[in-house]
């Protein structure tokens, strides 16, 4: 049955089912499904067995041609030098790796990859970045390896570009390469083909040159075939692509033009004896092309990945001559030692030389179950510590890209769509029927006078192109972030931008946000301590990066111990340790009063000391208010509702109330629980907050908050649930930053308008057949251009008035 369903398919041309080539013949087939060639049939057998046929359903012909298909030999992956190469994390069970995928070109190939777990049981999840051509594996090391994973993606097609060097993905240089060369060739045929159009222009009679006139056209014409069959071939593959999947995208309009001027041309020149249109269609492509590349370098200007790199705010603490100090990551080589204390990110690939670590890789895997490591073995980049300081030695360089991929892992997202994303949507959705709508239009308004009504159908298809508003956004939100950049003002992505704009309650922590680290009075009252003691203690607040903890460390003059042998840093609560044998306590009353000691009931800021469950006393502490406080509080509270949380007592409520007010809202002991839940409940009273913390006891109310800020103080306190970063010294421009953001939103919408006037004014023109479609083609890169300037300009003089640069 199956054999006569192919031979009454003999007479007509056969298609791969996988990729769509022509079958030569019909030997190979399953069912009534053909094949070119064994390759295309494996792969479909191995979706098959998987029940991932649904591959076929998204889109036509999806697959990649596996003609000539030769099994690689990747015996090399399983060398363990080399894999170390390759992946990102491991943790002995669970690996991560990420690949470049060239092949990668439809929503079938999306989703293919994005369902590899179901071809391999070892995979735990895979995730596509489409636009970058890039899969992120994860996967379990007892069930699967990286041979296997490699060897199932060339199976089905996409054999991964293994960057064994570290040197950059090459697509995109390859992708302009291929772009210069259509821009070369429309250029050039662009120029002959007005050169040979000379006579027509300058109105010269060569009637009685019948002969050299065709010869003219005629070379025109073969100089408009690879104009037409080559550079603007992207055009209609995109346009057929949309088509495919019924979506009428931008493109086809263009392609709509392009090829009315082609035949039109073509008609006029061999049929009616005239001389066409062909150098509007080179030009048009020209200028197309031209903005196409325009539009590619703004956004490999905005690459805000590449941006993090410079202005990413990790530091990490070093040892230099027998003290202690901090320097940013990207001053880091390769074989430098330095410290890691409990809560800390580390920022790079690394050797443990000392200490316990306690290794939390829930940034990376989501999982938050620490793992031992034992001196000598590797650390990971994203990897926290949990437990008292550790030094470690770099042996990989710092990838700021990595750690802005994980910074921005959906598990770190909040659900909430951009409102200026959806309008651009909303338009865009309509934009290309209208514009098929008007060139019929056009035409049918023309429709007497046929080379009228011919320019304005072909004008209103190019003139109406939205590139400009497609510009718009990413350039006044890229500007505006690179400005806070520069000014010590580092943010997730141009979201937050948006969501910053939009806020009408700021929520303050206390320590360490509205206080300066390191600048407190402290005074220590209760029993004397002894020198020994003294060295215990500052052990002990050494491996936490809490400012109480950092402030009690500099207030004592007293030597190290390296004999931590028990170390617990409960967050909102204190720290327990054994240090040398004796069992130390610090932090609330709650956590560590015993039996019996020296306390009173006071309303002072306090850390209370016990040692072998007697206490000893405790650290009275007076802190020391950020500089600008006292005029920033004042500003914001004029448009802003404000409320401060804090976890110590109420030992400073009246000094705080001096800066926030009577109307501020002010709760004390609170604990991390506590900060959240006052978050949700304002939030169920349609407040949008920004909440401005320091990471360390408020990180699910950072989360939570409709925008998390945190604090640095030239610290690795890093915490994944905010959404910016805040240098400590520019905490006094806080409330330019959030004006600026309100800017940087009404710079958008005006661009937009901008962009919609200038496509008005272009359709006005081409309605009336006063445009031809070279100067459409022109006006249009032009229009993209003015957009952009307008909009770079708008925000740097802006940023300017308000001293941001």
């Amino acid at each position: 049955m199956e054999l006569e369903t192919l031979e009454k398919r003999t007479d007509t041309k056969l298609y791969c089912h996988h990729c769509g080539d022509e079958c030569a013949d019909e030997l190979i087939y399953i069912s009534e499904k053909v094949f070119c060639c064994n390759g295309c049939k494996t792969v479909y057998e191995i979706l098959d067995r998987s029940n991932l046929c649904d591959y076929y359903k998204i889109d036509i012909n999806p697959g990649i041609k596996r003609k000539d298909y030769i099994k690689r030999n990747y015996e090399f992956l399983d060398d363990p030098d080399l894999k170390q190469k390759l992946i990102d994390f491991t943790n002995g069970r669970r690996s991560s790796v990420t690949f470049n995928i060239p092949q990668m070109h439809c929503s079938s190939c999306i989703w293919i990859l994005e369902n590899l777990y179901k071809l391999n049981g070892g995979i735990i999840s895979s995730k596509v970045n489409f636009l970058q051509k890039i899969i992120s594996i994860a996967y379990l090391e007892e069930k699967t390896s990286l041979k296997e994973i490699v060897e199932l993606l060339d199976s089905i097609g996409y054999e991964p570009q293994l960057n064994l060097d570290g040197q950059k993905d090459e697509n995109v240089k390859t992708e302009n390469k291929k772009l210069y060369y259509k821009i070369g060739i429309a250029g050039f045929c662009f120029g002959n083909i007005m050169l040979l159009s000379f006579p027509e222009y300058l109105s010269i009679n060569i009637a009685e040159h019948t002969e050299l006139k065709k010869i003219f056209a005629y070379l025109n014409i073969i100089l408009s075939l690879p104009v037409f069959f080559y550079s603007s071939s992207y055009y209609f593959v995109s346009a057929w692509k949309g088509l495919k999947k019924k979506i009428v995208n931008i493109d086809v309009p263009l392609a709509l033009g392009i090829a009315a001027l082609f035949f039109r041309s073509i008609i006029d020149i061999i049929f009616l004896n005239g001389p066409g249109f062909l150098d509007s269609l080179a030009g048009l492509v020209f200028f197309l092309l031209t903005g196409r590349l325009f539009q590619n370098k703004t956004y490999n200007t905005l690459n805000f990945e590449r941006n993090y790199k410079t202005y990413f705010p990790i530091a990490v603490t070093i040892r230099k001559n027998k003290q202690e100090t901090t320097i940013p990551v990207e001053k880091l080589q390769i074989g430098d030692r330095f410290i890691i204390r409990n809560n800390e990110l580390i920022p790079a690939d690394s050797i443990l030389i000392k200490g316990a670590a306690n290794i939390d890789y829930s940034f990376v895997t989501g999982e938050a179950m620490p793992v031992r490591v034992q001196n000598g073995e590797m650390i990971y980049a994203g990897a926290k510590q949990m437990g008292s300081a550790i030094e470690i030695e770099m042996i990989k360089e710092v990838s700021q890209s990595y750690l802005t991929r994980l910074w921005n892992n959906k598990a770190f997202h909040k659900d909430e769509a951009s409102r200026i994303t959806a309008f651009a949507n909303v338009v865009s959705k309509y934009f290309t029927f209208a514009i098929l709508a008007l060139a019929v239009i056009a035409t049918i308004i023309w429709r007497h006078n046929y080379t009228l009504a011919f320019n304005a159908f072909t004008a209103v298809l190019i003139i109406a192109c939205p590139c400009a508003l497609a510009l718009s956004t990413p350039f006044a939100l890229g500007n505006t972030l690179r400005i806070f950049g520069r000014n010590k003002f580092y943010l997730k992505n141009t979201h937050v931008i948006e969501k910053l704009a939009a806020v009408n309650t700021i929520v303050f922590d206390k320590t360490g946000t509205i206080t300066e680290n390191g600048a407190s009075d402290i005074q220590f009252v209760g029993d004397e301590l002894s020198r020994h003691e003294k060295i215990i203690i500052k052990s002990t607040v050494r491996n936490s990066t809490h400012p109480l903890s950092y402030a009690i460390f500099e207030s004592l003059n007293s030597e190290l111990t390296k004999n931590i042998e028990h170390y617990d840093e409960q967050i909102g609560k204190g720290i327990q340790a054994a240090v040398d044998g004796v069992e130390i306590k610090l932090g609330s009353k709650n956590f560590v009063v015993g039996i019996t000691g020296h306390y009173e009931e006071d309303t002072t800021t306090k850390v209370l000391l016990s040692i072998n469950g007697y206490v000893k006393g405790y650290f009275k502490i007076a802190n020391k208010y950020r500089e600008g406080l006292n005029k920033i509080i004042p500003e914001l509270e004029k448009n802003y509702k404000l409320a401060l949380l804090s976890g110590d007592n109420e030992g400073e409520k009246e000094t705080l109330r001096k800066f926030f007010g009577k109307d501020a809202e002010m709760h004390f002991r609170q604990s991390p629980h506590d900060k959240l839940n006052f978050i949700q409940k304002l939030q169920l009273k349609d407040k949008k907050i920004l909440m401005i913390g320091d990471g360390l006891n408020d990180a699910g109310a950072l989360k939570q908050s409709d925008v998390g800020i945190s604090i640095s103080d030239d610290t690795n306190n890093f915490s994944p649930a905010c959404d910016g970063i805040l240098d400590s010294n520019s905490f006094s421009r806080l409330k330019d930053f959030i004006l600026f953001s309100k800017t940087s939103k009404r710079i958008i919408y005006s661009s937009f308008i901008l962009s919609l006037v200038y496509n008005i004014i272009g359709l006005g023109f081409a309605f009336q057949g006063a445009l031809s479609p070279l100067i459409a083609a022109i006006l249009m890169p032009l229009s993209s251009i003015s957009v952009v300037l307008f909009t770079t300009l708008s925000t740097n003089i802006l940023a300017k008035r308000k001293g941001l640069i």
